[in-house]
């Protein structure tokens, strides 16, 4: 069975949260690993915070999901791989889940994740 999830996401929404509360955001929604790659790149932030809700809708986690139990970063080659750790990875082996592909964009004003959940 195939599973899907896409978000979309104002790339601002990311830069004014980040502005109004700093650290503290951005260490509760993303993991060292996602901060290091990314570092001040809004749009490759607001991409994997996109990432994140389309796996939260592919695996119908609860709203509280914390965020960085799905963490988006890059293979070797380049293309974007989705890591999930505790209650996201727990949902994942549940459905059976046994492989996410996920595509990431952006552009000026916008950022979007789709990811595709086999099992």
């Amino acid at each position: 069975m195939l599973y899907t999830g896409t978000d979309i996401i104002e790339i601002r929404r990311i830069k004014a949260a980040e502005a109004r509360w700093g650290e503290h955001f951005l260490n509760r929604i993303f993991t060292p690993a996602e901060l290091s790659l990314c570092k001040d790149r809004f749009p490759s932030l607001a991409a994997r915070f996109a990432a994140k809700e389309a796996v939260i809708k592919v695996l119908s986690l609860p709203k509280n999901q914390s965020y960085t139990e799905i963490e988006t970063l890059n293979l070797p080659e380049g293309q974007p791989s989705v890591n999930l750790y505790g209650q996201a990875r727990d949902k994942a082996n549940i459905l059976g889940i046994k492989h996410l592909s996920i595509s990431l964009s952006h552009c000026r004003e916008y950022a979007i994740a789709m990811v595709v959940a086999q099992d």
